[in-house]
């Protein structure tokens, strides 16, 4: 027998053609062992020279964005997390509570870093401590029962579970949310109390809760390492370490985003807990609710919803109106401003402005590196493209393969019979109160 490797140009053929029904067996076979392993102590381990993938004209890629640019790797991420051993602490002996902002009902990425914190924190303890997720208002997805897999607080690294989502404590309540804070203060004495240091509650909250209980916090926290926590002070332009073993340590910690890593290669129990009675506070401060604003008002860098427009577009009268019906704010790529058509402050990338909204709409974009590298912290991707294999498609959590203008045509439709939806019972609910003002 010869030694020459020979190529196979049928298997050469499945390799570039993704539709084939032997397209994914083909790839495990010329891949050689699997990327990804779980060692005899359940922790996943990767094997550095299976890391990547066969593309579409047959040459290997490495995906630099961590697997979350494709639908496929969304999916075996999904099929890990479900793997993962379930880690539970039955009787703990001392309590992190971490007060989440769960904004729009869902963790953010924020909320995730201080979860990882939290968890450092309890597994350096000597004593069985458990971590404690305290949340305030509806989230977007029902709780599941202990064992249910898919919890997101399971896991995000939360062993406890408090969920205040009575309508009091909905929104900017800050009066109730104390009083609750209290109570959990008083029925679990946590040995920290943590919270993301944003503007829109987190800060807040912890400042609040710091001036009742007479403590001194640790604000503007950015890490916490060898038993010491270093806060910015002055500016932001010096830090203030204290020491966490200390008689005067702080107990309530404001912690900066990347303050620590998220919770990967485990899930815990998230059990929920019975909430204690918490007193009714004297209400002083009333949510009216969000102030209707021109979402172009807002500065790219603090836009949550973004409809980005690139060499793709051809109608730009089109583009901005469905950038009206969405409430979205409007960004460009670098080839859309030095176009003309789009300002340079709307330009989005490493040359423009680096965004962290939690959607991000790319029509008509093809991914160059820098404008990936500027959405590099968006939550969400969406790309619509007539190019199924430009990178922006990659990098998104959905891609839509198709012409812009039909597809902003029919998004601007939906948005219209939305917003219709939504003020037609509210008319009605308006009428019938007239009536039955003047019966």
């Amino acid at each position: 027998m010869s030694d020459v490797i020979r190529k196979d140009p049928r298997k050469n053929w499945i390799l570039r053609n993704r539709l084939h029904p032997l397209h994914e067996q083909v790839v495990a076979e010329m891949n050689g062992p699997a990327a990804v392993v779980r060692g005899p102590s359940g922790l996943i381990r990767k094997n550095p020279h299976a890391v990547g993938f066969i593309g579409p004209n047959g040459i290997k890629r490495i995906d630099r964005l961590g697997g979350s640019g494709s639908a496929a790797a969304s999916a075996k991420r999904e099929q890990q997390e479900e793997q993962l051993p379930i880690i539970a602490i039955e009787q703990p002996q001392s309590y992190v509570v971490v007060v989440v902002d769960a904004a729009n009902g869902e963790l953010s990425a924020h909320d995730r870093d201080v979860l990882g914190q939290a968890r450092l924190l309890a597994d350096g303890r000597a004593e069985n401590t458990a971590v404690v997720a305290l949340v305030f208002g509806a989230l977007k997805a029902a709780l599941g029962e202990a064992a249910n897999p898919d919890h997101a607080f399971g896991l995000a690294g939360a062993d406890r579970v408090m969920l205040f989502d009575d309508e009091c404590y909905a929104g900017f309540a800050p009066e109730q949310q104390l009083e609750a804070m209290l109570a959990v203060d008083r029925q679990l004495s946590p040995v920290n109390w943590l919270f993301p240091d944003t503007h829109l509650s987190g800060n807040d909250r912890a400042l609040r809760l710091a001036a009742r209980l007479g403590e001194r916090p640790a604000m503007h926290a950015w890490q916490i390492k060898d038993g010491k926590v270093t806060s910015r002070g002055g500016s932001e332009m010096t830090d203030i370490t204290r020491d966490l073993a200390a008689a005067t340590a702080p107990r309530i910690l404001a912690l900066a985003s990347e303050c620590a890593l998220p919770v990967d290669e485990a899930r815990y129990e998230a059990r929920l807990l019975p909430l204690p009675s918490v007193p009714n506070a004297m209400v002083r401060i009333k949510d009216a609710g969000a102030v209707a604003v021109d979402p172009n008002q807002i500065a790219m860098g603090e836009a949550e919803f973004i409809l980005s427009a690139g060499n793709g577009i051809h109608d730009w009268d089109q583009f901005h109106a469905t950038a009206a019906a969405l409430g979205a704010t409007e960004g460009a790529s670098r080839v859309a401003v030095d176009n003309g058509f789009m300002p340079r402050f709307r330009q989005v990338g490493a040359t423009g402005t680096w965004v962290t909204a939690r959607v991000y709409i790319a029509v008509g974009i093809s991914g160059a590196v820098q404008h990936l590298q500027g959405i590099g912290s968006c939550e969400k991707v969406i790309a619509i493209n007539t190019d199924a294999g430009c990178d922006m498609v990659k990098r998104a959590d959905l891609s839509v393969i198709g012409d812009s203008q039909e597809i902003l045509a029919a998004l601007k439709a939906r948005a219209e019979q939305g917003a219709v939806a939504v003020s037609e019972p509210q008319q009605g609910k308006a009428d019938g109160e007239s009536n039955h003002n003047v019966a």
